[in-house]
């Protein structure tokens, strides 16, 4: 049977409350928490310490009109090796985010161990004026224990709708057993790898095209040959997608196009959010 989790954020005399509308073992929230910024930060617990292989997650998340939601987890998300004979571990999210609501979806990175399968999918539709911040951050595995590449399976897909249209697509899939991840027509030499997704319903082209010089800029900053690269490109309507590649896992910091596109798109500050209280 799925694990679902469902949970509600609505905006209420000026702030934001999270109602979870169900939960199911293992997922767990205990409240939301107010912190330097406007947004009601939430804290995704898994209480089995990760994913395991016959795990069938469902995360399903509402911002209501005019909310502001702030997503994190309370650290990496583990994927822990496939026991039995073409067992898939799966994620599924959904995320809908009303008129003028505001998503800050901001989670540690996801590690597989070795032999491990994992699928996850996320649909996300922004309604008129909404606002999202999305990253995820893929590691090789556990490296200190050796297992680099040593899953046997991670495949992802996502779908963004901002006002009904299609904005952005992805799909992947790393097997390392039946193609090389450390190919150049891959990888390469670089280990971790990251994507950020920045978009807001309804912003004029024009504007993303500043907002993209700036974030470029930016990135050439950041960027070290042969150690961490990253890239800025538009998306087929209102948003951005940051993508960063990475020898060691420190070196994508995603917070600095955070701050600058938050300034940008919100005009506040961005509030790392906290994970001990």
């Amino acid at each position: 049977m799925p694990s679902q989790l469902w949970l509600r954020f609505e905006a209420r005399n000026g702030s934001t409350i999270v109602r979870p509308k169900q939960q199911q073992p293992p997922w767990r929230v205990i409240r939301a928490f107010s912190g330097e910024s406007i947004e009601a930060l939430t804290h995704l617990h898994n209480v089995s310490g990760g994913v395991l292989d016959s795990d069938d997650l469902r995360l399903r998340v509402e911002v209501g009109p005019g909310a502001n939601a702030q997503i994190t987890t309370t650290g990496a998300t583990r994927l822990y090796r496939s026991r039995s004979a073409g067992a898939v571990s799966r994620q599924r999210t959904e995320i809908h985010v009303g008129e003028r609501g505001l998503l800050e979806y901001l989670p540690d990175p996801l590690i597989p161990y070795a032999r491990a399968r994992f699928e996850q999918s996320a649909v996300i539709e922004l309604e008129a004026g909404a606002t999202l911040f999305w990253w995820e951050t893929f590691a090789p595995g556990r490296e200190a224990a050796g297992e680099v590449f040593q899953y046997h399976a991670l495949r992802s897909s996502l779908e963004l709708r901002a006002g009904g249209a299609l904005v952005a697509l992805e799909q992947f899939a790393i097997e390392p057993r039946l193609r090389d991840p450390a190919s150049a027509a891959r990888l390469g030499r670089f280990r971790y790898f990251s994507t950020f997704y920045i978009c807001q319903t309804g912003r004029d082209a024009g504007s993303w095209l500043a907002l993209e010089s700036q974030l470029g800029d930016l990135a050439g900053e950041l960027s070290r040959p042969g150690e961490v690269l990253w890239g800025v490109s538009t998306l087929a309507g209102c948003g951005l997608a940051i993508r960063g590649v990475a020898l060691k896992g420190r070196e994508l910091n995603m917070v600095p196009f955070w701050r600058a596109s938050k300034w940008a798109l919100c005009g506040r500050a961005a509030a790392i959010p906290r994970k001990i209280y």
